[in-house]
């Protein structure tokens, strides 16, 4: 009996000490469905992600200057709807990045289209 006790603190020793517990950052989505149709005189804002780029309405933007492009372009109304569309050489981890960069402009719609 004492031998069955000493393994089972074993194991409890080394499950407590393999184990993580940090917590991992979380992004919300959304997926899109048929519902009222968005306002016609809101224009939206176009994202295309590529591997190494990323084009705000048809110019290069950095992730870290999305903040400021944003903050001309948003209007008082309502939120900015955001198109980004996914080129082929897109990975999830640069797509997730992206995503965690718009989250800390208030104001935005986000609609992730695919690749193109």
């Amino acid at each position: 009996m004492t031998s069955l006790i000493d393994v089972i603190f074993l194991l409890l020793l080394f499950f407590m000490l393999s184990s993580t517990f940090s917590r991992f950052s979380e992004v919300e989505l959304t997926a899109a469905g048929g519902g009222s149709a968005a306002r016609s005189d809101v224009k939206p804002a176009f994202l295309r992600l590529g591997a190494e780029t990323l084009d705000l309405n048809g110019r290069e933007v950095g992730l870290d200057a999305l903040a400021p492009a944003f903050a001309e372009a948003r209007s008082q109304d309502g939120p900015l709807p955001v198109l980004i569309s996914l080129r082929s050489d897109v990975t999830s981890q640069r797509l997730t990045d992206l995503l965690v960069a718009l989250r800390r402009v208030e104001g935005l719609r986000i609609t992730v289209l695919g690749t193109s």
